[in-house]
């Protein structure tokens, strides 16, 4: 999984989360342009975040449905597939946070900002891989979304997990203590009940780090210092 993958890039057809929005607003198709053109207007970018063609979500077919290429997904709450963005509204909705399992090397390419602005925008509050690309994983660090991977040699699929689960993350509340945990302990609970459960590397990795995502973000350790 890319970066290219994550940030919303190049054009959108009117049917998407993003051309709806701009529709809705007036805005004809011919002058949609591109997401690199409307950067600076945050509803379209997070409506276009993990929306590129070539992403395949696998969560679909764990449910049965059709892997449909692009930005789709299934929606527990309403028991349907669809848009990433869509489902992910309705869960910030219903307080309910997200999870992103995923491969190896997440978030490999270009340092594009919207890949960890759009993935917090969408709910998201943690990512666990197999390993992350280094530039990614600190971006995802400065929007507060911690960055997890399996212990060595796991991955989800070695885990027998498929992203129908319900995660719990025990362990996070050390860095109101001052202390940066090693690792944390995920259980999965599956729809039969049973559980899934392992020590998942926490990949923060300095000091400066860990004050940015005990603040909640680089922007919230920033104003909190210039507030002092």
């Amino acid at each position: 999984m890319t970066t290219d993958h994550i940030s919303p890039a190049g054009a959108f057809k009117a049917s998407s989360p993003a051309g709806k929005y701009l529709t809705d607003r007036g805005v004809e198709p011919k002058n949609f342009n591109s997401y690199g053109s409307r950067r600076g207007n945050h509803e379209v970018m997070v409506r276009g975040t993990f929306g590129n063609i070539r992403l395949r979500n696998q969560l679909l077919a764990s449910v049965g449905e059709e892997v449909t290429p692009g930005g789709f997904t299934y929606d527990f709450l309403d028991q349907k597939p669809t848009t990433i963005f869509e489902a992910s509204h309705d869960y910030i909705e219903h307080d309910v946070p997200l999870v992103v399992l995923a491969g190896k090397e997440y978030g490999t390419g270009s340092s594009r900002d919207w890949a960890a602005k759009g993935t917090v925008m969408l709910g998201v509050k943690a990512v666990i891989t197999e390993s992350f690309e280094r530039i990614h994983r600190s971006n995802l660090i400065g929007m507060g979304v911690l960055p997890l991977q399996f212990p060595a040699g796991e991955s989800y699929e070695s885990l027998g997990l498929d992203g129908t689960e319900t995660y719990d993350i025990a362990g996070v509340e050390e860095f109101n203590n001052g202390i940066t945990p090693k690792t944390v302990r995920v259980t999965a609970t599956h729809s039969d009940g049973s559980t899934t459960e392992f020590d998942a590397v926490v990949r923060i990795d300095t000091p400066g780090e860990a004050d940015y995502y005990r603040n909640g973000g680089i922007l919230q350790y920033v104003l909190r210092n210039l507030m002092k």
